[in-house]
């Protein structure tokens, strides 16, 4: 699974590119099923909170369908998406990407949105939840020291939400690199917490279930409500470089160091 220059002038250089077609069918279906069950026990529980190995992230309306906004380490009680989240096709492009031959995995996500649910997601880098300050992050490889991949559950199409990425000059930014908190172009002036940002200039990702888009830390992205009849679906997974990470992430069996030919240990956080 070497990457090619291109994929990887992508990723320094645009902050994303997509590997297509990279898990067969019936690979994607078994990880439908997983969120389809993952989905069915959101329902039954009435609070965000720890179920089962994962954490439930919800929005529990007074009626209709309890709002999926995240499965935190769905692999937690899904073990298939643990078993995907340490394929060689993903681990290994994320390595290179690292100039590691390890990492840590702090992610394995399942996102949904479906059907006009309402789960969106305003402009963002995700450093902003790596680095909390007081020691959680570090940039050990002077290059962001994390590769966060994203395999397509469902079709990701223009209407379904597709995730929207912005050049850098399209963002202000400070100096690290970081997004600059000031006045949206389309806000209200003085509006609290908004990013100034030329969001007509984003470029959305569609693709097939299957695909794998990999991007890194300060690749600004965000995304717009499901407005088709069809879920959209993804498993989110995160791997840092050695020594980078300082937090705790919840999840039986996170923070695992991950290696080309598979895990090493079962996570910091595997007896709770």
């Amino acid at each position: 699974m070497a990457l090619s220059d291109d994929d990887k002038r992508r990723f320094f250089d645009g902050g994303f590119f997509v590997l297509r077609g990279l898990f067969r069918d019936d690979e994607v279906r078994a990880a439908r099923e997983a969120l389809e069950k993952l989905y069915g026990v959101a329902q039954t529980l009435t609070q965000t909170g720890d179920h089962g190995g994962s954490f439930f992230a919800l929005q529990v309306p007074a009626s209709g369908p309890v709002v999926v906004q995240r499965v935190v380490w769905a692999g937690g009680s899904e073990p298939v998406l643990l078993r995907l989240s340490e394929d060689p096709r993903i681990v290994e492009p994320a390595l290179e990407l690292l100039g590691s031959s390890a990492c840590q995995q702090l992610l394995c996500q399942a996102h949904y949105k479906m059907p006009n649910d309402g789960v969106a997601f305003d402009w963002h880098q995700d450093i902003q939840h790596r680095d909390k300050g007081n020691g959680t992050w570090r940039d050990v490889n002077g290059r962001g020291s994390y590769v966060q991949t994203i395999l397509l559950v469902d079709d990701m199409t223009e209407e379904n939400g597709p995730l929207e990425f912005l050049p850098s000059s399209a963002v202000d930014l400070d100096a690290s690199g970081r997004m600059v908190k000031t006045t949206s172009y389309d806000a209200a002036p003085g509006s609290p917490g908004s990013v100034k940002v030329d969001a007509s200039r984003a470029v959305a990702v569609t693709g097939r279930a299957g695909d794998v888009l990999f991007f890194g830390p300060y690749a600004v992205h965000g995304s717009t409500p499901n407005h088709s009849r069809f879920p959209r679906r993804v498993l989110i997974n995160g791997y840092a470089a050695p020594g980078a990470n300082g937090r705790f992430y919840p999840g039986k069996g996170a923070c695992r160091t991950l290696t080309a030919d598979g895990p090493t240990d079962e996570g910091v956080h595997a007896a709770e």
